[in-house]
C-alpha cells in the first residue's frame, strides 16, 4: 500500500479592516504576545508560581527580625486597641485610614483563636503588608494578556527582587496596601472598559473606596491615573493621525494584512444598553459609598464623625504636605538611582521605546503613571522613602517592557558574543536587584545611608526589650511591674510593653518611685538628682540616629 504523505496545515489569517497598523491600536485588542507566545500554558503557571513563591519567601521569612519603626508601632497601637476594646477612631490630623487596622484586626483574631495569648504577635501584624505584597506581584502575572509573557514574567520579577517592594512589605504601614488598591484599580478598570462587564466595573469601585480607605493620598493617585489615561489616548490618537496621513502619501495601496501578524483576540464584550450601563454605574458608586461610610464610620460605632474626620483630612493633609521643605524635587530620582537602579534604568528607556513604537497602551500608560506620580511626589515638599513605590510598581511594568523588547533582539541576533553579553548584563541587573532587597531587608534594615531607611529603629532597642523581659520574669510582679517612661520619643516601646498594664508614658521628667525608669540621655542631668542612691544605671540603648534611651532600675529589683 502506498504511504500517503502527511503534510503541514496552516490556518490562513484573516486579513485587518483597517489596515496593517489596526491591532496596533485597537483600544480593545490585546498585546498579541500575550496570546502567541512560545510558552506554554503548563510552563507559564511553573513560572508564575516560582515567581510568587521566591516573592512570599522574601515577605514572609523572619518578620520578627526587625524592630518595628516609630510609625509601626504607632499603629501597633492602635490595632492593639481595637483587638481587646474593640475601640477605633479615625483621626484626621496624625494618623491614615482604617483599613490596615480592620485587616489586621482579622489576622490577629485567627492568630489568637490558633494559638490563644499569640494573637497580638510581630508577625501576625506584618503579615498584612507581607501578603499584600506578595498580592501585587500576582497582580502583575494576570497582566500576560496586555504585557505579553515574557514582559509580564519580567515586571513581576522586577517586583519580586525590587529592594524598596521587599523591605516595605515588611513594614506595618499603609503604602504596600495602597499600592495593591492602586494597580487592582487600574487593571479592573482596563478589563471593564474592554469587556463591559459588570463585574470589573464593581472591583474598581470597591477598589477605588478602599484606597481612599487606606490614605489620604489616594486624591494623589486617582487625579495621576485619569491624566495618565488622557495622555495615552491622546497620544494614541496623534499617533493614528499621523498614520492617516502617511497612508494618504502612499502611491500604492496599503497592504490589507502585514507578514506575521496575528488577528486579535476576542475580548469577550458584552453589548449592554443604555439603561443597563446606568444601572451597572449606580450600584457601582453605591458599592463605592457604603465601603467608605463602613470603615470610616468604624462599621457605624463613629458615625457620622468618622465620616466628617474623613473629609476634614484633606485639609489638615494638604498643609502637612506643603508646609514643610524636607528634601530637594530630585530627591525620589536619587533614591530610585541608589535603590531601583535596574528598574529605573530599564523602566526609561522601555518608555522612550514605547513612545517610539506606540503598540502597546498598557506600557504607555504604565508609564505615563509612573512620571505622574514622580511629578507629584517631587513638587509636594514633604518627602518619605515610602512613597517611591507608588513610582517603582508602575516603571516596573514598563521594565518588564523593556525585558520582553531584550529578550526578543537577543534571540534574532546572529553573532554569539552578543546574546551571551546581553544575557549577562541582564543576570547581573536581576543580580544587583536581589543583593540590594536580602541586603537591606536582613541585614542593613536599620542603616540610614540606605535610601527606604528612615529614622528606623536600631536593633539594640530590642536588647532593652529583652532586658526590660528579663527584670520582669526575675521579680514575682511579673507583667505588673510598674514602669515610668519619661522620654520624649520612645514609640515604639508602647507595642513591645503592651502586656505590662502598669507603664506611665509622660514625656518629660516626673518624680517617680516605680521600678523602672526609661528617660532620654538628654534627660539624665535632671532625673538623676531625683532620683537619688535608690536607683542603678543598667545601661544606654540606642532608639533611632540621635535618640538614647537610658534604664534605671530599682536597686531592691536590679540585683
Amino acid at each position: 500500500m502506498k504511504a500517503v504523505k502527511r503534510t503541514k496545515r496552516y490556518r490562513r489569517l484573516p486579513p485587518s479592516k483597517k489596515g496593517p497598523r489596526a491591532t496596533l491600536v485597537s483600544r480593545t485588542a490585546p498585546s498579541t504576545a500575550a496570546v502567541y507566545s512560545d510558552v506554554s500554558d503548563r510552563q507559564w503557571q511553573l513560572l508564575g508560581a516560582a515567581i510568587v513563591l521566591v516573592a512570599a519567601c522574601l515577605r514572609f521569612y523572619h518578620l520578627d527580625l526587625v524592630p518595628l519603626h516609630h510609625d509601626e508601632g504607632v499603629n501597633g497601637h492602635f490595632v492593639t486597641t481595637l483587638f481587646r476594646n474593640g475601640v477605633y477612631r479615625y483621626d484626621p490630623a496624625n494618623y491614615h485610614g482604617p483599613t490596615l487596622y480592620y485587616l489586621a484586626l482579622v489576622v490577629t483574631k485567627a492568630n489568637a483563636f490558633l494559638f490563644g495569648k499569640a494573637g497580638l504577635s510581630t508577625v501576625a501584624i506584618r503579615c498584612i503588608p507581607a501578603l499584600f505584597g506578595t498580592a501585587t506581584v500576582w497582580l502583575i502575572l494576570t497582566l500576560r494578556r496586555y504585557l505579553g509573557t515574557y514582559a509580564t514574567l519580567g515586571a513581576a520579577t522586577l517586583v519580586t527582587l525590587s529592594s524598596g517592594a521587599v523591605y516595605l512589605s515588611r513594614y506595618f504601614i499603609h503604602e504596600v496596601l495602597f499600592v495593591f488598591f492602586t494597580l487592582i484599580l487600574a487593571v479592573a478598570a482596563l478589563r471593564y472598559q474592554e469587556t463591559s462587564r459588570p463585574a470589573y466595573l464593581l472591583l474598581a469601585s470597591a477598589s477605588a473606596a478602599l484606597l481612599f480607605a487606606t490614605k489620604e493620598t489616594a486624591i494623589i493617585s486617582v487625579v495621576v491615573l485619569g491624566l495618565a489615561y488622557g495622555c495615552e489616548v491622546g497620544y494614541m490618537a496623534w499617533r493614528r493621525a499621523g498614520d492617516k496621513r502617511l497612508d494618504a502619501g502612499r502611491t500604492k495601496p496599503p497592504l490589507r494584512h502585514s507578514p506575521g501578524e496575528q488577528p486579535a483576540v476576542d475580548s469577550g464584550r458584552q453589548p449592554t444598553s443604555r439603561t443597563d450601563r446606568i444601572g451597572v454605574w449606580v450600584v457601582a458608586v453605591a458599592l463605592f459609598l457604603t465601603l467608605y461610610i463602613l470603615f470610616y464610620s468604624s462599621f457605624g460605632d463613629n458615625y457620622p464623625k468618622g465620616l466628617y474626620d474623613s473629609v476634614a483630612t484633606f485639609r489638615y493633609w494638604g498643609k502637612t504636605g506643603t508646609s514643610q521643605d524636607l528634601h530637594d524635587h530630585f530627591t525620589y530620582l536619587r533614591w530610585l538611582g541608589q535603590a531601583e537602579l535596574p528598574t529605573l534604568l530599564l523602566g526609561l528607556v522601555s518608555f522612550a521605546i514605547a513612545l517610539r513604537e506606540g503598540r502597546n497602551r498598557v506600557v504607555l500608560f504604565s508609564g505615563f503613571w509612573s512620571l505622574g506620580m514622580l511629578s507629584a511626589y517631587s513638587l509636594i515638599p514633604y518627602k518619605t522613602p515610602w512613597l517611591a513605590l507608588n513610582i517603582s510598581i508602575p516603571l516596573a511594568l514598563i521594565g518588564g517592557y523593556g525585558l520582553a523588547e531584550l529578550y526578543s533582539k537577543v534571540r534574532r541576533m546572529k553573532r554569539q558574543w552578543m546574546r551571551v553579553f546581553l544575557v549577562a548584563l541582564l543576570g547581573m541587573a536581576l543580580v544587583i536587584s536581589a543583593y540590594q532587597a536580602i541586603d537591606i531587608s536582613f541585614f542593613r534594615y536599620d542603616d540610614d545611608s540606605v535610601p527606604y531607611v528612615y529614622a528606623h529603629t536600631q536593633r539594640q532597642f530590642l536588647d532593652l526589650v529583652a532586658r526590660l523581659n528579663q527584670i520582669a520574669a526575675r521579680n514575682r510582679t511579673g507583667l505588673l511591674t510598674n514602669m515610668t517612661i519619661t522620654a520624649v520619643n520612645y514609640w515604639p516601646l508602647p507595642w513591645y510593653l503592651r502586656n505590662y498594664p502598669h507603664v506611665g508614658y509622660f514625656g518629660h521628667v516626673v518624680p517617680t518611685q516605680e521600678a523602672v525608669v526609661i528617660a532620654e540621655e538628654s534627660q539624665q542631668a535632671e532625673l538623676e538628682p531625683r532620683l537619688g542612691d535608690r536607683y542603678d544605671r543598667l545601661g544606654s540603648y540606642n532608639l533611632r540616629p540621635g535618640v538614647v534611651l537610658v534604664l534605671y532600675v530599682r536597686r531592691d529589683l536590679a540585683r
